[in-house]
């Protein structure tokens, strides 16, 4: 008898900041800094484990969706706070709900891990677990980057960065 089990698929970003930890965990987590980077949107969270969170889209993510002639929801990424160690880690669940056939596949686990780095600053690493959602990995690894699809979290995490290394994204 032979048995099958699904393979486990695990994306890992990492990026080196001028920053302090505290500095990288407010980005991250608080919604007036979650709107300046990447490609925008508030993320309003409740730090508790077992609790939700939502991102809502920006004002520009609206208008781009009008432009090309598709709506955007009112909450564009969705989840529970998994675990919630600041400013050191903080793992959830992450849903992508703009695009009907990725919201299908369901909820996958992000994690941000941020360590001090002895040359100064931090190391932040991102591991998104997206197991069994084939689309949302396609989607973060930024491959579709040329079709206008975006630059996954390669290019979220460059923005971050740059907005927290000299108070400006890439696209100012």
């Amino acid at each position: 008898m032979t048995t099958a089990t699904s393979a486990r698929t695990v994306q890992v970003y990492r990026i080196y900041i001028k920053a302090t930890k505290q500095a990288v965990w407010d980005a991250i987590t608080k919604p007036e800094w979650t709107d300046r980077y990447g490609y925008g949107g508030k993320t309003d969270y409740d730090l508790t484990p077992g609790a939700p969170y939502r991102t809502h889209p920006s004002d520009a993510m609206v208008k781009a969706g009008e432009d090309m002639g598709f709506p955007t929801p009112d909450v564009i990424v969705d989840g529970e706070v998994v675990e919630a160690d600041a400013p050191n880690r903080l793992v959830v669940t992450w849903r992508m709900l703009m695009d009907p056939g990725l919201a299908a596949e369901g909820f996958t686990t992000l994690t941000w891990e941020i360590k001090e780095v002895a040359s100064g600053g931090v190391k932040l690493t991102v591991s998104h677990d997206v197991t069994g959602a084939p689309g949302i990995g396609q989607m973060i690894e930024g491959t579709d980057e040329d079709k206008g699809a975006g630059g996954g979290w390669a290019w979220v995490l460059s923005d971050l960065k740059s907005l927290l290394e000299t108070g400006a994204t890439l696209g100012n």
